[in-house]
């Protein structure tokens, strides 16, 4: 009667992967995920979808809240709209309008000058000259030379100083992988964000105002799935080497993790043969690509806060180009890049390195509905196939695991979140782990940002470190 245009969610959930009903719901949750849930409105202004997807692993989330809350708002090299602004260039990358628009009222929230947001051209050439590592750290990280480096930290007056472009590469990576979570996970604009309302009259005859106003979906209860299932059919099929006989998907996955630990038991492969199989699986990745098909999650125009638009993700063997294997046994991040950090820019190594080594080592030795299960041969798998995919060899793992371990849906799916956030798709998450727990395919996805970002980080780092030897 008053005119007044109301709001109202255009997604269910945090999510547009999880159903609702299966996940954390606000008000239900323990004493621990309450902590987080206060920490994070305190550190964010708002309890955003990130956080209620990712207190799943309430572990986990607390260092990434610790991390993100030192990298933003405590002391560090770079003014606070910096770091905001910074923030904005790496996920527009990604065109994550999600935290692009997130950033932008942060960015404005400290004083930012809000014509630096209609382009990149108009922030100070300081920001301008990050662009080129920004676009390569996102896409092609392997082509960072220490010359990249130099130009940076040479430009006379608007020249980086090493601890203001640690700090820098740090956000870049930082939110290249949290873009990659974003999409991974499906994560929902919240009601107050751009795609996350509509103004659309409600149906008289299923709402009432009071409805409206109490976030009411209009979502009918008998369609959500019960907590802790998922409906799907359980897909069974042959086990490779074993009898025709029909076993599920978990069973499979759990005999393969037993049969390559009894082969490794009985014999260890030759150094020779390891580097071969890490060739092999290199440029079988190449080969996986998500379907032409499948179309981007809808965002708005980001293209605005970075430069060359046509710049994306390639394969570093494509086209005859070789790019020599990073050994990690020469450059790595226990042994190189968490001291380098540490020096330039304090406690963010520690923060960094307990964030990766709680993701890495985190399990609650379950698969799907299998308890007492070591996991630890499948998370390497999946943290090794990310870096293999950039171009980093572990000369003590052997890859032959894993395409033992990893199916191909299994594998587009990782190769679109990590290289191609925005193109993934709910098909793509629903389509590989079936019979697995919502919780565990998050679980994935943090291995996923993890393994990405420490893998930007170190072709970054190790460009830095030549140039300062």
């Amino acid at each position: 009667e008053l005119g007044i245009r109301i709001p109202r969610p255009l997604g269910h959930g945090p999510s547009r992967f999880i159903p609702e009903k299966e996940t954390i719901q606000v008000g239900n949750e323990g004493s621990t995920m309450h902590t987080l849930f206060a920490e994070s409105f305190a550190t964010l202004g708002r309890l955003d979808n990130v956080t209620l997807v990712m207190v799943f692993h309430p572990q986990y989330l607390e260092s990434f809240l610790k991390t993100q809350h030192y990298l933003l708002q405590m002391d560090g090299p770079l003014p606070l709209h910096y770091r905001h602004y910074i923030g904005i260039m790496a996920a527009a990358r990604h065109q994550c309008s999600y935290l692009v628009n997130l950033h932008v009222n942060d960015f404005l929230h400290v004083g930012g000058d809000p014509k630096w947001l209609n382009g990149l051209e108009n922030a100070p050439q300081k920001l301008q000259n990050l662009g080129e590592l920004n676009k390569m750290l996102a896409h092609r990280p392997w082509l960072i030379t220490k010359e990249h480096i130099e130009q940076l930290l040479k430009t006379e007056e608007n020249s980086w100083s090493l601890a203001e472009l640690i700090h820098a590469v740090v956000l870049l990576t930082h939110y290249h992988s949290l873009a990659s979570f974003t999409f991974g996970c499906g994560i929902s604009p919240e009601i107050d964000c751009e795609g996350g309302h509509t103004f659309r009259p409600p149906s008289v005859s299923n709402y009432c105002i009071c409805d409206i106003t109490n976030g009411y979906h209009g979502v009918d209860e008998i369609h959500a799935s019960p907590t802790g299932s998922i409906p799907v059919k359980i897909k069974c099929f042959s086990l490779l080497f074993k009898s025709t006989e029909s076993v599920c998907e978990v069973e499979a996955l759990m005999e393969k993790m037993k049969q390559l630990q009894e082969c490794r038991d009985e014999e260890e492969a030759s150094q020779e043969e390891m580097a071969t199989r890490f060739e092999r699986e290199k440029r079988e990745s190449m080969f996986v690509c998500s379907s032409e098909d499948e179309e981007s999650a809808p965002t708005r125009d980001v293209s605005r806060h970075f430069e060359d638009t046509s710049y994306g993700y390639k394969d570093f063997s494509r086209h005859g180009m070789h790019v020599p294997t990073f050994r990690v046994q020469d450059y790595s991040w226990e042994d190189h890049g968490y001291s380098l950090v540490n020096r330039l820019y304090p406690d963010v190594g520690q923060l960094l390195d307990e964030k990766f080594h709680i993701a890495y080592n985190l399990t609650y030795n379950t698969m799907a509905m299998h308890k007492d299960v070591d996991t630890s041969m499948l998370r390497r798998a999946i943290w090794n196939y990310i870096h293999c995919m950039f171009g980093i060899r572990y000369d003590d793992y052997d890859y032959g695991e894993i395409n033992q371990l990893l199916d191909r849906s299994f594998k587009v799916y990782i190769k679109t979140v990590v290289c191609t956030p925005e193109k993934t798709t709910k098909r793509m998450y629903d389509s590989f782990w079936r019979q697995f727990e919502h919780s565990e395919k998050v679980h994935v996805n943090l291995l996923l940002v993890e393994a990405r970002m420490q893998a930007e980080l170190l072709y970054a780092l190790r460009a830095i470190t030549r140039y300062m030897t």
